[in-house]
């Protein structure tokens, strides 16, 4: 069925970090100051002229990042379970005005007790949860790569980089810095993904703001960015400022764009299906990366790279950022194996 143009809207927002309250009590209370916050300006935009059909808010905009509070006292702290108490009111607003709610949390599933997950997640316009993916790549937080076997053993494999099959086409969903690793954005493509959802938490570097584009022109998707208002969760003083929520053609051309960090719902577009899908037909020579794309050239390479290790917290989960260092080692030492980094003892 031809799937009609339909108009998505960034939600650039402002949020407290509940790693900076006093206590648990008061961490409860700034996390609700956020999702009342958030609530609000998903009902703002559904009461403006330009009415969207699928919102995204920023990463970390309900509970903060933990910065440097260990595990456990974090999961205690902030996190909670996709669908829970915190997607409750967000799914009863996706119900109530039939809309698209996507964005991110920290969840700590009870099926995997003592770690928690930089999740991001796509509410439907019944109110129910869509898809929920589990971010890979993470240099702060725990991953499902950590413990890889067991959570691939326990995960139908359309479910680790799962798309959401939708009337506005097929969603999927990439976290903030996580937009820089092509492969996440590949695997989708290969599923048949038409549009990137990217809540998002970071200052500006050129080579993110180039990712976005390349993600989108490389994979033929439409891409819809939303960062945070003010300064950015990894900024304890609030000295660095977020903005620049963004939402992107499938050749990476901007549709809206907003520079400023302010808090606002500026950053609003149509999505065009049916465009992206007449395009990505047509023999256009490298201006389609699809349909000449060849990919048996480059598995034996996949195939051989071995870099940072898989299952190193499959015995007993993370309790501290500072343990991924031995990881790292690791990760270095097979990169120098294959001169991707030159051992210091050869400078």
């Amino acid at each position: 069925m031809p799937v009609k143009p339909w108009r998505a809207t960034s939600i650039q927002m402002r949020s407290e970090r509940a790693t900076q309250a006093p206590d648990n009590e008061a961490a409860r209370a700034v996390i609700g100051r956020n999702l009342d916050r958030l609530t609000g300006l998903i009902e703002a935009a559904c009461r403006s002229a330009e009415r969207p059909d699928l919102v995204v808010f920023p990463e970390f905009a309900l509970q903060g990042p933990p910065l440097a509070m260990t595990v456990a006292p974090w999961i205690e702290r902030a996190c909670s379970t996709i669908p829970g108490p915190l997607t409750a009111p967000l799914q009863e607003l996706a119900r109530r005005e039939k809309i698209y709610i996507a964005g991110n949390m920290f969840e700590a599933p009870p099926e995997w007790p003592g770690r928690y997950f930089n999740s991001s997640f796509l509410i439907g316009p019944n109110g129910e949860i869509v898809v929920n993916y589990r971010r890979v790549n993470t240099a702060a937080f725990p991953s499902v790569h950590d413990f890889m076997s067991d959570y691939l053993a326990a995960t139908p494999q359309d479910q680790v980089f799962p798309i959401a099959d939708t009337e506005l086409g097929r969603l999927a969903l990439i976290p903030c810095g996580e937009i820089n690793v092509p492969e996440v954005a590949r695997c989708y493509m290969m599923q048949g993904a038409e549009v990137i959802l990217h809540p998002t938490n970071s200052k500006f570097t050129a080579g993110q703001e180039a990712a976005k584009v390349a993600r989108a022109a490389e994979n033929m998707c439409y891409l819809i960015s939303a960062n945070v208002a003010g300064p950015i969760g990894f900024s304890p003083d609030n000295s660095i400022l977020g903005g620049r929520s963004h939402i992107l053609d499938h050749f990476g051309s901007t549709i809206a764009f907003e520079e400023g960090a302010e808090e606002g719902l500026g950053v609003s577009g149509i999505i065009d299906i049916e465009k992206l899908r007449l395009d990505r037909r047509a023999d256009t020579g490298t201006h389609n990366p699809l349909l000449r794309a060849r990919f048996e050239m480059y598995r034996p390479y996949y195939q051989q790279a071995a870099f940072y290790p898989p299952d190193h917290f499959r015995d007993a989960p993370m309790a501290d950022a500072a343990e991924t260092k031995a990881a790292i080692d690791i990760s270095r030492a097979n990169l120098e194996r294959v001169r991707v980094l030159e051992p210091l003892s050869s400078r």
